[in-house]
């Protein structure tokens, strides 16, 4: 085993030693989200430099769900809970290594286009083994995205010492029920990995549910409702 699969290894059994991990779901119709990527992606590219994909969206809608929730964004200290005013979110990459926690910073005051960038900038520098470890120090809470590897359901790991993780998976089509009628719509399945000991029931799924509407109905962050 290389030092960092050590480390990795290490870190996520002590997640399972230390915390009461408990994983709730929900589910996404990116039909919306979709549409409205591909309608805009040229002229987004054109603008900003960098692709418009699906992460930004997700990073800013649990972003915005974390100030609205801020128990699933503290931390516990000893007998203390600790909130923090800022959304410091550790975005998982894989890097040849192994896997790497690199943190995009202050994403509550970060628009798509400066969240493309940075995942852009931290993903390069994952891959050339570049990182630093500024770049991974810190985080307030996690996304994994096990998508990309056409994941469909998972339970993921917290990231000690945060206190929840989100899980992305793969977008697939089914069939589901929109008002009455059985239409085939592109879904994804998200889930909440969270430390019982300090978030409960109501606010994990109050939190999931958020980031479900918001990133369903993109033109929430338009209107900021």
């Amino acid at each position: 085993m290389t030092r960092l699969r050590k480390r990795i290894s290490q870190r996520l059994k002590e997640a399972q030693d230390s915390t009461a991990m408990l994983t709730t779901f929900n589910e996404v119709d990116m039909r919306a989200l979709s549409e409205l990527r591909n309608e805009y992606k040229d002229a987004f590219l054109k603008k900003h430099g960098v692709k418009l994909g699906f992460m930004s969206p997700f990073v800013a809608a649990t972003a915005k769900a974390l100030q609205e929730v801020p128990l699933v964004n503290a931390v516990i200290d000893g007998d203390d809970i600790v909130y923090r005013d800022y959304v410091d979110i550790s975005i998982a990459v894989s890097a040849p290594k192994g896997l790497v926690t690199p943190v995009l910073r202050n994403v509550q005051n970060m628009s798509w286009a400066d969240i493309e960038r940075e995942i852009v900038n931290l993903g390069t520098k994952a891959k050339d083994g570049s990182l630093t470890v500024e770049d991974m120090a810190g985080g307030t809470f996690s996304i994994t995205n096990g998508g990309v590897f056409g994941s469909l359901l998972s339970t993921p790991i917290i990231n000690i010492p945060q206190s929840a993780i989100l899980g992305m998976h793969g977008i697939f089509p089914r069939p589901v029920a929109v008002k009455g009628q059985v239409e085939i719509r592109p879904m994804m399945y998200i889930a909440l990995t969270y430390d019982h000991r300090l978030i409960d029931g109501r606010e994990a799924v109050t939190f999931l549910k958020r980031v479900k509407e918001l990133v369903q109905d993109p033109q929430r962050f338009l209107v900021e409702c």
